[in-house]
C-alpha cells in the first residue's frame, strides 16, 4: 500500500514495484485454481471479481501518484503487471477508459508498447459495444467456439495487426482455440442466456446504458 505518498515526496518506485507485481500475483494464483479445477470459463467468479476490483483500486492510486507506469519508471515485469491489472479490471470501466487515454500519451512518447495498447483499447471497445480495431479480444460464439467478437472489416484488421506486429487473425484463432483447451474450458451450455448474463452485467457496471 502506498498510504500517504505524495506526488511531490520522494518516491521508492521499487517498493512500487514489488507492490504491482504482488497484486498480479494473487489474480496469477487464483487463475491458476480455476484452471485447475476447470471452473474458468463458468461465469464472472465472485472471488475473481473482488481481486480484480482491489486490484484496480490500488493500482489506481499508485497511477494518481506517479503516472502511468511506464517501464522506465518501474522495470518491464511490473510495467507489464500493471498493464494486466487494468486488462482485468473490467468491473471498472472508468479506470479502465482512464488507463487507455494515460497509455495513449505514453505511445506516442515511444514510452509505451503499441502491442499493449491495442489490446487495451480493443477491450474498451468490446466492452462499450464497438468493433474492436485489432482483433485481440475473444469469446464464445453461437457455435460454441472461441472466436474474435466483433470488429471492423477483416482485411483491415490484419492489416492494422501486421502494421504493429501481431500475427494474423488467421494464426491467433488457431492460438486462442489450442489456449482453451490447456485452461481446461468449455463453451457455455446456453449462449443466448450468457449473452443476457454478460449484458446486464455491462449496465451494471456501467460500460453501456
Amino acid at each position: 500500500m502506498l498510504g500517504a505518498i505524495k506526488r511531490n515526496e520522494h518516491m521508492d518506485f521499487e517498493k512500487i514495484s514489488k507492490t504491482i507485481l504482488g497484486l498480479k500475483e494473487k489474480d496469477d494464483k487464483l487463475r491458476a485454481k480455476l484452471i485447475k479445477n476447470g471452473t474458468l470459463s463458468n461465469g464472472y467468479n465472485q472471488e475473481m471479481k473482488v481481486i480484480h476490483d482491489s486490484n484496480a483500486e490500488e493500482l489506481n492510486r499508485i497511477i494518481d501518484v506517479i503516472g502511468f507506469p511506464t517501464s522506465e519508471k518501474l522495470g518491464e515485469e511490473a510495467s507489464n503487471a500493471a498493464w494486466l491489472i487494468i486488462q482485468h479490471s473490467i468491473g471498472q470501466p472508468d479506470f479502465m477508459k482512464k488507463c487507455a487515454a494515460l497509455m495513449e500519451i505514453e505511445v506516442e512518447n515511444g514510452q509505451a508498447d503499441k502491442i499493449d495498447f491495442a489490446y487495451l483499447t480493443d477491450r474498451v471497445a468490446v466492452f462499450e459495444g464497438n468493433p474492436q480495431l485489432y482483433g485481440t479480444q475473444f469469446d464464445w460464439d453461437e457455435n460454441g467456439e472461441m472466436s474474435p467478437v466483433k470488429m471492423d472489416e477483416y482485411d483491415k484488421v490484419n492489416k492494422r495487426r501486421k502494421a504493429i506486429g501481431l500475427n494474423s487473425l488467421e494464426e491467433q484463432i488457431k492460438v486462442m482455440r489450442a489456449r482453451i483447451k490447456t485452461e481446461n474450458q468449455r463453451p457455455p451450455k446456453d449462449y443466448e442466456a450468457r449473452k443476457r448474463e454478460y449484458d446486464e452485467w455491462r449496465k451494471s457496471v456501467g460500460w453501456i446504458k
